[in-house]
């Protein structure tokens, strides 16, 4: 094989790779989605592994089952609009003798999703609860214009999943209550890279101004467990604690690599484990304060390989965490105001990302409940999700760079320098109902 070709193979297995990189940053760090109910949106789900309102309780923590006397279903849909901008942006690329520069400031990279969600909790008796729910963990699209500069840290990125749940709870004494289930979790994930003209010209030897470095489409199920406990102090304070382990999703699909296309390829992707703590306090009959911390085990997901297509790249992510703190106001029989704040820290530590950037945020959320009738309760929840902006680098390396041989060609096959900026609009609807 001459060097010429030598060089446009590595050019384009090294595009490939970083254009998966980026999309699966997607999965690993967009964000985690706390879509769970509208109540919980509305106070920034602070309290929610222990409030139990309504049956959406259940997806935070099992062992709240057994605060229910009577059977209970919650239907709800969350929208999540997200503004992503990248800013300051400087895309250098190899053009076969030299570097050609240009800007790659594009102004909104997000979407608008609906999320939607059912619960169902089912008393026994006065001692055993079960139920039954199907909503997201993790969730995230985001594309970028076909022309854009730097393709191929864009493109379109499209990662799903749904979680379907089984749980029961057991009431111990009149303090302590114990539940746990089973998670049917189903991913799916679309992932489209492109190289930009200029590199897909020095790939193509100039034949070409377009080329596909990633386009797959990959799904899979994969089965987590969760546990918890409720301790009820007495009436107006309780506290609940509950644990989520997420399994390795197996997601099954084409895949292209190096320039080979392996066909029924399975790609393991970890997902990270979850914890929360939660408290409630009803300090007298108008007002409620209450408040969670989460812990997320993203460190997980530290490395994104194939069992035909192999080793793929390395992740250096670090675990976050959410501090939530809330309050209630009843303000009569049929009205129930509340409001909450979240901050929710970054899971990205040294590599970052133009696709689905991350960072510690800020949750500002409000909501309330109208009581319908002895029956039926109506819920609304809004947040406003504030991001920070982060400084990124991306780089395409020439994995057959040799400083004693030019033919191989350069070090770097392509960069780009960029400041993102991600906020977010969640907007929650809930009927709950009581049987």
């Amino acid at each position: 094989m001459n060097k010429t070709r030598l060089f446009q193979k590595s050019l384009l297995a090294v595009t490939i790779a970083t254009a998966t990189l980026a999309s699966q940053q997607t999965l690993a760090a967009g964000f985690q989605l706390n879509a769970q109910s509208a109540t919980g949106l509305g106070r920034a789900f602070a309290g929610d592994a222990v409030i139990a309102d309504n049956a959406s309780a259940m997806a935070r923590n099992p062992a709240t089952m057994a605060l229910f006397d009577k059977m209970s279903l919650s239907l709800g849909v969350i929208s999540i609009t997200s503004k992503i901008e990248v800013k300051d942006a400087k895309y250098s690329v190899f053009n076969g003798t030299g570097y050609s520069n240009s800007d790659a400031n594009f102004s909104d990279a997000g979407d608008t999703s609906f999320v939607p969600n059912i619960h169902l909790v089912v008393p026994v008796n006065d001692k055993f609860a079960w139920g039954v729910n199907a909503y997201t963990n993790f969730a995230t699209k985001t594309e970028f214009d076909d022309k854009y500069a730097a393709s191929e840290y864009g493109g379109l990125t499209d990662v799903k999943s749904y979680n379907l749940g089984l749980a029961g709870s057991y009431r111990v004494d009149e303090q302590w209550s114990l539940g746990a289930g089973l998670d049917l979790i189903y991913g799916k994930g679309t992932l489209k890279r492109n190289a930009s003209p200029t590199l897909a010209g020095v790939i193509t030897s100039g034949v070409s101004t377009s080329f596909t470095a990633l386009d797959t489409t990959a799904d899979g199920w994969a089965l987590g467990f969760n546990f918890g406990g409720v301790f009820e102090l007495d009436e107006e304070n309780r506290f609940g604690l509950s644990y989520r382990y997420s399994p390795d999703l197996k997601a099954e699909g084409d895949i292209t690599k190096s320039g080979t296309k392996y066909q029924g390829d399975t790609l393991t992707m970890p997902l990270p484990d979850m914890a929360e703590f939660s408290g409630y306090h009803q300090l007298n009959e108008k007002f409620a304060l209450h408040y969670s911390v989460q812990w997320i085990k993203w460190s997980e997901f530290d490395k994104l390989e194939a069992d035909k297509a192999g080793h793929i790249k390395d992740y250096q992510w670090q675990d976050g965490m959410h501090y939530a703190l809330g309050g209630t106001y009843f303000l009569n029989n049929d009205w129930t105001l509340r409001a909450g704040y979240m901050h929710d820290t970054s899971a990205q530590d040294q590599v970052t990302s133009i696709s689905v950037p991350d960072s510690d945020r800020n949750w500002l959320s409000a909501g309330f409940t109208y009581k319908v009738d002895e029956n039926s309760n109506l819920d609304f929840g809004m947040t406003y999700l504030i991001g920070e902006d982060v400084k990124v680098n991306e780089q395409t390396l020439n994995s057959r760079y040799d400083p004693s041989n030019p033919a191989f060609g350069p070090e770097k096959l392509s960069t780009l320098e960029a400041t993102t900026h991600a906020n977010a609009i969640l907007v929650g609807l809930q009927y709950s109902h009581t049987f």
